[in-house]
């Protein structure tokens, strides 16, 4: 591995983290925020959004697959409410699964998002919170949107650790803080 990677340091939820940039089209890096296996981050979070979230009511956490599937469990743990999960790939045990397609600013590709069958019965008629990671371009939430409008489920709120990019974008998004990006 060749020299040290330039990072951005980020204090969130009390929690000191130094995310690594990461060149997502030429000229244009994004800081990388990955939760995954980082207890203390996520318990931290989770703890401070159920705090900014206690004012709602809702029924239940949405996410998409994967990076945010630890938030989306500490927060059910710490609010009470159940969460389903947006699969990004079709397994036959799905039955008749929802699809929406959106595309990912990480990989610059079209990913499609599934909604199980046995999730669609828990979603109709709810109203839902959305929960997210990084929140950068809004093409996944406005995936789980669609998703949700097609479940029958209302979306109450859209709730994540940060928005990046255009913080006026974002006014609407419940978060703990905002990133930017970085333009060579």
């Amino acid at each position: 591995m060749s020299g040290k990677r330039a990072t951005y340091a980020v204090e969130i939820a009390g929690v000191h983290r130094d995310l690594v940039l990461f060149e997502v089209k030429p000229g244009l890096r994004i800081a990388i925020l990955n939760i995954l296996g980082d207890t203390e981050l996520v318990q931290a979070c989770a703890t401070s959004l159920s705090e900014k979230l206690k004012q709602l009511q809702f029924d239940v956490l949405v996410t998409a697959e994967s990076k945010s599937i630890p938030l989306a469990h500490a927060l059910s743990v710490v609010t009470e409410k159940p969460y389903v999960v947006l699969r990004k790939s079709y397994k036959p045990y799905m039955g008749n699964a929802l699809q929406v397609e959106t595309l990912s600013i990480t990989t610059g590709a079209p990913q499609t998002l599934f909604l199980d069958e046995k999730d669609r019965q828990l979603m109709e008629g709810k109203q839902v919170v959305i929960v997210d990671d990084v929140i950068s371009t809004g093409s996944t939430l406005q995936g789980i949107r669609l998703l949700m409008s097609k479940a029958g489920a209302e979306v109450i709120a859209e709730a994540a650790i940060f928005t990046e990019g255009e913080r006026a974008k974002w006014s609407d998004i419940i978060s703990l803080g905002h990133l930017p990006v970085f333009s060579d």
